[in-house]
């Protein structure tokens, strides 16, 4: 492989793995997975509920079992809206292409054991896509707007980073314009950040602290507030084992969702700026306890329960774009794919091609440019 199909590789198994192992273990509290677990989790665990399909009758999903959720299908999908276009993404790429790849063809679900469209799985939040831009027709640059703000677009959108590789800056601002059709308010912001995490995470020489210090230099409001609350508290750890309390005592005044994690507030959810998501903070945090090791990022956002998948899946994104595929636990490869019957190789490969190509297609446009304003300016 060359470095670029390494890292984005690495980036989109690592993203894909931590979604499996976290989907066991979301909505609990650590002490509630311990107890269930007989002991931390290490890898690929049964469901939380034996009785999985009447547990929760709004969300009958298989969850656990080495199964990714829609985290993953989303991040697939968005690969394949970056195939279909070829070029840089915006919020009108969505409407476009988005939308057919959630509602126009059906594939393997994990979670329901069955062919089904993306769109029978996916979250409410995400539903909205369809909604507001087939049904409702709205302006996609406006169409998030009204949302339940939350990490959803955050959650699948590090293909844009790895289209954007070594460039956090044109991350940030394509992830900001594509997910305007989807998120709002801290939502959105979120995504922007996360997307630059990861195309700093795949410059070379990069590191768990470069990251940090980019998503702290790009954050606006409340994501950077928190990001630094998190962030700083997280050095005083050496291992995700103990960090639980203090990382979340350093989220909470910036956290909208109620310590019991299914008990929202009035508040819970709505625009503001001075809250932010508790994925992608969390996540960066067990990013710097780890010191970029993929294992031990995803370990941190799987045993801390809560919204595990997304924060156990943005982390081992960004921890294996800064590794490569190497550094993700190849058995956790091997045994999710297989359990998930999905190549959690084969899209990564397929973005770092497309990625090429937007690349060259950026150069030429750019010597165009300078030689215009060259001439423009009498040089």
């Amino acid at each position: 492989m060359t470095p670029l199909e390494d890292r984005a590789t690495g980036c989109v198994a690592g993203a894909a793995v931590g979604d499996a192992l976290g989907g066991a273990t979301e909505g609990w509290t650590p002490e509630q997975i311990t107890q269930r677990y007989g002991g931390t989790v290490e890898g690929v665990v049964p469901p939380f509920n034996a009785d999985w399909r009447n547990a929760r009758p709004i969300a009958p999903y298989h969850k656990g079992d080495g199964h990714i959720t829609d985290d993953t299908l989303m991040t697939h999908a968005l690969i394949r809206v970056y195939q279909k276009a070829g070029a840089h993404l915006d919020a009108y790429s969505m409407a476009e292409h988005m939308v057919p790849e959630m509602m126009g063809e059906k594939q393997w679900i994990p979670e329901l054991e069955a062919d089904a469209l993306p769109l029978q799985r996916v979250f409410l939040a995400e539903k909205w896509i369809v909604a507001r831009l087939h049904y409702g027709h709205n302006d996609p640059r406006e169409a998030g707007v009204g949302n339940i703000v939350n990490c959803g677009a955050a959650m699948y959108v590090a293909p844009v980073g790895i289209v954007n590789a070594g460039d956090p800056d044109a991350a940030y601002a394509e992830a900001i314009d594509l997910t305007g059709a989807h998120q709002s308010s801290y939502g959105r912001e979120a995504a922007g950040v996360m997307a630059a995490a990861v195309a700093e995470a795949m410059r070379p020489g990069a590191s768990a602290d470069s990251v940090v210090a980019t998503a702290i230099r790009l954050a606006k409001d409340g994501t950077r507030a928190a990001i630094e609350a998190v962030c700083s508290r997280a050095r005083d750890f050496g291992h995700w084992e103990g960090s639980f309390e203090g990382l979340r005592a350093a989220m909470r005044p910036y956290d909208t969702v109620a310590d019991t994690y299914r008990d929202q507030g009035l508040g819970a959810r709505r625009p503001s700026r001075v809250h932010s998501i508790e994925e992608l903070p969390l996540a960066l945090a067990f990013l710097l306890i780890a010191k970029g090791d993929v294992r031990d990022t995803v370990l941190g956002g799987v045993n801390y329960g809560r919204d595990a998948d997304s924060i156990a899946s943005m982390g081992g994104a960004i921890a294996g774009a800064l590794g490569g595929l190497s550094a993700v636990p190849s058995d956790w490869v091997e045994q999710i794919g297989t359990a998930s019957r999905t190549d959690l190789v084969a899209p990564g490969l397929a973005i770092a091609e497309v990625a090429l190509r937007i690349h060259r297609d950026d150069l030429a446009r750019r010597r165009a440019h300078e030689d215009a304003f060259a001439e423009l300016a009498g040089q």
